[in-house]
């Protein structure tokens, strides 16, 4: 036999809290679209300017190399002689990486901040050598304090590839900056939008708690008993019905109204069977007494009457004592039907003695 899982009931919340993480769900949403856009779209205007300035880098390269297709009569070692780097990097930016790779072997020289050409490692120069002759911007991922680079290969003849590079750096750190911007704006954003729509809902409701709070002074009423004044109904600027908040208002009057209603004919009914039961009890308690004494006044008699009249006399007699208890308990239910206070008033005791 096995035993179902108990399931704990899920926490309700207020619509008040959905109401606020809803908003605030949804400006954080549309924040974090937003935002991405923007770093997709900036990123984009970046690279973009940053291969213009890669075109251009490479076009110097090439006036260091002669123009593409061209055989280079240079050997490697040649073209990476410290007069051929410092005629190339003389025209390059700082950071320019500019490697070339032959069939005598590759080599890449990095432009540092004082303008000297600084050799690369062969694992460095192994990763520019890997960019394919398309004549279109790559990006290459170096590794270490490089980081990585937009480069572009061009095609010279006899196996040899001239690739040129810049880094990546400034826009990588351009685009770090301006998420962190981003995140922390919307955050602020979203904490004063989780407060001002708390403000906006709390007020949005007030009418709501209104009606909750004449709801609860109807039920506080005593509608169990005596006569029913149920006058509380929903103010009339919280009973609108072009309003949410308002048709609820406007139906609990309706309600209150027939309940009003129904609660006054059934006062009425019962006033009506409590005043029968009333009148019924006082007319009937004088021609009991009358048939009590009568028969009590026959039977004592000196008469000679028979035994089964005289029987009859004494059962006419106990039925009127039992009646009458029976009306002297209709009419004492009639009163206290009719919810009276008890009445309390000095009375003079010696009169009861004398």
């Amino acid at each position: 036999m096995t035993i179902p899982p108990i399931r704990t009931a899920a926490p309700r919340w207020s619509l008040r809290k959905r109401l606020v993480l809803a908003v605030v769900g949804l400006l954080a949403i549309v924040a974090i679209v937003i935002g991405s856009i923007s770093v997709l779209a900036l990123q984009g205007f970046l690279v973009n300017r940053l291969d213009d300035q890669l075109n251009q880098a490479n076009g110097r390269s090439q006036k260091g190399f002669g123009p593409p297709g061209q055989e280079s009569g240079d050997s490697t070692s040649q073209v990476f002689s410290q007069e051929r780097l410092n005629e190339i990097f003389n025209r390059q930016a700082p950071d320019t990486v500019v490697a070339v790779v032959s069939p005598a072997g590759d080599a890449a020289a990095r432009k540092d901040e004082r303008g000297d050409p600084q050799l690369l490692s062969t694992s460095q120069s192994a990763a520019f050598a890997a960019v394919p002759s398309t004549g279109k911007a790559t990006t290459v991922s170096v590794g270490g304090s490089l980081g990585s680079y937009r480069a572009v290969a061009v095609e010279y003849g006899g196996g040899v590839r001239v690739i040129t590079a810049l880094p990546l750096g400034d826009v990588q750190t351009t685009l770090v900056q301006l998420g962190l911007i981003i995140a922390i704006v919307t955050a602020a954003g979203l904490v004063l939008a989780a407060f001002l729509a708390l403000w906006i809902v709390r007020v949005a409701l007030r009418p709501l708690e209104r009606v909750v709070s004449t709801a609860t002074r109807v039920a506080e009423l005593p509608l169990d008993r005596g006569e029913v004044a149920l006058g509380v109904r929903v103010p009339d600027d919280d009973s609108d019905p072009h309003t949410e908040v308002g048709k609820v208002g406007a139906a609990l009057n309706r309600m209150l109204g027939h309940v009003a209603s129904a609660l006054t004919a059934r006062q009425a009914s019962e006033n009506k069977v409590r005043q029968f039961v009333a009148d019924a009890s006082h007319e009937l308690r004088t021609p009991l007494a009358a048939i009590r004494g009568y028969a009590e006044l026959t039977r004592r008699g000196n008469h000679d009457l028979p035994a089964d009249v005289v029987h009859s006399l004494g059962r006419v007699e106990s039925e009127a004592i039992r009646m009458t208890s029976l009306v002297e308990d209709l009419l004492l239910l009639a009163r206290l039907d009719e919810g009276r206070d008890l009445e309390s008033a000095q009375l003079d005791l010696s009169r009861l003695l004398i």
